[in-house]
């Protein structure tokens, strides 16, 4: 397979990568052949895919107008992704301009289209770090630059939780970053979960899927996904299937199980 000029030379193309097959069920083209191959297997196994990238991306635009409309001029996103249109430093600086925004990804496509769309945006700035080292992010020097601990942040980690292993202790890597924060900070997580789904085959194929990918999939239920917000008062109407979280329609929170994903907004009190 020919390498794009956009593809860094140290990804491997033909193994799939869950951001780039993430940006496929969102229409992106920053893909390659394997990532296609697998996010159509992933379809085959759940068709709901594209839905759930759709329907978690509408989470995450409406999760951070919320966080806007509350105040929240600081945003942490890890785990960013490819970027695509409704990014967080677009909704949080349409509100105010002098929103700040720092985007944390692993995936190297992801950083170096994220780098080239905040070219001459002095207050958001992109880094290539992984979620299972929080003390990493929060020491960067991209981090410190932009984003002042002592006042309010939002941690954006959406759609990435289940690419964590227990092994690694999501919880212990939240309590890490929660610790750094100020009150009046918020988290917002969302994540793959099968609560309540009823197609019992779905969740054994998709995680079959995964392991071909440079990231297994650990799916987790809904008390598992609300436990992870120790220390947090969930705000309204807590976690839930992300179509459900503040709805700008009853419409669009019709059959939210097809979602897939879970996800709620979590308050720092203090």
């Amino acid at each position: 397979m020919q390498r794009p000029d956009w593809a860094p030379d140290t990804i491997d193309i033909e193994r799939p990568s869950v951001a780039r097959m993430y940006d496929y069920y969102l229409g992106g083209s920053h893909n390659f052949a394997a990532d296609r191959a697998a996010a159509r297997a992933m379809m085959d196994a759940v068709p709901e895919a594209p839905l759930m990238a759709q329907a978690n991306r509408a989470f995450l635009r409406r999760a951070v107008q919320f966080l806007a409309d509350a105040g929240v001029r600081q945003f942490l996103d890890i785990g960013s992704g490819i970027p695509t249109v409704g990014n967080v430093h677009e909704i949080a600086q349409r509100i105010d301009p002098e929103s700040r925004v720092v985007y944390v990804d692993v995936d190297p496509v992801a950083v170096a289209h994220s780098r080239e769309i905040l070219a001459g945006n002095d207050r958001a700035s992109v880094l290539q770090a992984d979620l299972r080292h929080p003390e990493a992010i929060l020491n960067h020097p991209e981090v410190s630059k932009l984003l002042d601990f002592s006042q309010p942040i939002a941690v954006m980690i959406v759609a990435v939780l289940h690419f964590i292993p227990y092994a690694d202790r999501p919880e212990e890597i939240l309590r890490t970053l929660r610790e750094s924060l100020a009150p009046g900070s918020y988290l917002v997580l969302s994540q793959a979960s099968d609560d309540g789904r009823r197609e019992t085959g779905e969740r054994a194929e998709a995680e079959r899927v995964y392991r071909r990918t440079d990231s297994q999939l650990f799916i987790r239920s809904r008390a598992e996904l609300v436990s992870l917000f120790d220390g947090f008062e969930l705000v309204d109407p807590g976690v839930v299937w992300v179509p459900q979280w503040r709805p700008e329609s009853p419409e669009q929170a019709e059959n939210a199980e097809q979602a897939v994903f879970m996800g709620g907004v979590g308050r720092l009190g203090g």
